[in-house]
């Protein structure tokens, strides 16, 4: 391979990487889930093969490029519009540590030992598991921490003088996402759909469908956000 041809592999893999890079989106490491790192790194070796395989033509190389670039694109989208999908590609979150106690057959399931366990409570300033209420692993890998009450610093609307006895659940739970009603979540805080299209007609919705996230306060109270909103 002489130099020009060098060259030429060199700029049309760039350009043809960073095309390719923005069409696919910002998303961080942390953010990234296993398939978009397995991607990632499938990319970059289809480019270092375009650029330093003579026996790779430019051709192919482009071609590998921007196939698995669809690919990884139409499985994005297919985990944006279904959830039952996102489960299998992606997985979901799992419960670690519930009011207080580790789970261990859930540790079991994401393969977590008790020192990840606290490495990851320490990434995020927590030195004793006794301080958290609840923990769940993400599809990230990444450690979502609920301290307990007691634990919470001292906030803005605390100096007003909250009643605790409106707690009625220990978290947010999500009850609607993206128009499909999670029935599971709803039975396990023993509540129904006429319960749900109740608090959705006093919110002026008539369609589940119109609702793109919805969640369940601690309070009971329903969070609902619509689709397309319009921002002034």
């Amino acid at each position: 391979m002489d130099i020009s041809e060098l060259l030429l592999r060199l700029i049309l893999a760039f350009v043809v990487l960073f095309t390719m890079a923005r069409l696919m989106g910002r998303k961080e490491i942390s953010q990234m889930t296993f398939f978009n790192f397995v991607s990632a790194i499938a990319i970059g070796s289809i480019t270092a093969s375009l650029v330093t395989n003579q026996n790779f033509t430019i051709r192919n190389g482009i071609i590998a490029l921007v196939g698995w670039t669809a690919f990884t694109l139409v499985m994005d989208i297919i985990d944006i519009k279904s959830k039952s999908a996102r489960k299998i590609t992606t997985g979901e979150p799992i419960i670690v540590i519930k009011e207080g106690k580790v789970m261990e057959d859930a540790l079991r399931k994401v393969r977590l030992d008790m020192d990840s366990l606290t490495s990851l409570l320490r990434r995020n300033h927590i030195f004793s598991i006794n301080d958290v209420e609840h923990a769940i692993f993400e599809t990230s890998g990444n450690l979502s921490v609920q301290l307990k009450e007691s634990k919470l610093p001292v906030t803005k609307g605390d100096l007003n003088i909250i009643n605790p006895n409106v707690i009625k659940y220990p978290m947010a739970t999500e009850v609607i996402s993206d128009g499909i009603v999670n029935t599971n979540n709803l039975s396990r805080l023993d509540l129904d759909e006429n319960w749900l299209n109740k608090q959705l007609q006093q919110a002026g919705i008539t369609e589940v469908e119109q609702v793109f996230y919805a969640e369940v306060q601690k309070d009971g109270s329903l969070y609902i956000d619509s689709k397309n909103d319009i921002v002034h």
